[in-house]
């Protein structure tokens, strides 16, 4: 009973966030997922791009800022009970909440989709070459999350709960191989960054996912999976750059 008022008082609390044109394109997404729809129907990059103002992001799409804000604001102002369970938890609990729902969804994905993405070069690849590029792409963006996402099982996320315990009992900064935690944080935004522009390349060259005239099923299939993968890198990397990250580096500071 007690999470569940807790959980409604943090709808009520985040249901009249103001826009204004120069809030954080992340900052919106992370008061409400909701608004990522809005954002990636203009093909505006809330995830990497998080840090984009309002006002950058309307004019670079050619949109009117006041009519963009009153978009997001109404999507906004519609409850998300996923937003608000993540902007409930801690550090500790966001990285493991990251580890089970997002690291284990790469995990899980990548062999039927190995499997899908091959068959349908063979048998599709001399009519649609682009698949032949799509696989390649795909195979050198797994092979780099799989790292990156180690990278962050075993020394990155492994600190930031030290660091969060740390602060909780009034104790000292705990050491780190890496310095402040804002150098390994750096390179994993870096390899974000590469990786959303691989799937960029993907989405173009299968325009945006849609299924040809002369699909098999197995053709079809890929497609949709490859197109839940990127919807799922783009939450994944959401809530490490505009929510883990930041947290993890204003905690530190509260150590000096």
């Amino acid at each position: 009973m007690k999470y569940f008022i807790s959980l409604q008082r943090i709808l009520l609390i985040r249901k009249y966030m103001k826009i204004l044109k120069d809030t954080s394109i992340g900052e919106v997404v992370k008061f409400n997922y909701r608004t990522a729809m809005f954002f990636q129907e203009h093909d505006i990059d809330f995830c990497c791009g998080g840090k984009k103002t309002i006002s950058e992001a309307s004019k670079e799409v050619g949109f009117d800022t006041d009519e963009f804000i009153k978009n997001l604001e109404s999507l906004a102002r519609q409850a998300d009970p996923d937003t608000a369970y993540i902007n409930s938890l801690n550090l500790s609990e966001l990285s493991e909440y990251i580890i089970k729902r997002h690291h284990r969804y790469v995990h899980d994905s990548i062999p039927i989709l190995n499997k899908n993405l091959n068959k349908i070069c063979d048998v599709h690849g001399e009519h649609h070459p682009e698949l032949l590029e799509v696989n390649d792409l795909f195979t050198h963006s797994v092979g780099a999350l799989i790292k990156h996402m180690q990278k962050e099982e075993l020394m990155l996320f492994p600190y930031i709960q030290r660091l969060e315990q740390a602060f909780i009992n009034k104790s000292e900064l705990p050491g780190s191989p890496f310095g402040s935690v804002s150098n390994p944080i750096a390179m994993m935004i870096e390899d974000h960054q590469q990786e959303g522009d691989r799937f960029d390349q993907i989405s173009k060259l299968t325009r945006k996912y849609k299924v040809p005239e002369d699909a098999c099923t197995t053709y079809e299939l890929a497609l949709n999976q490859l197109k839940e993968f990127e919807i799922d890198l783009h939450r994944h990397i959401h809530l490490e750059n505009n929510i883990l990250f930041p947290k993890a580096i204003e905690l530190e500071k509260k150590f000096m």
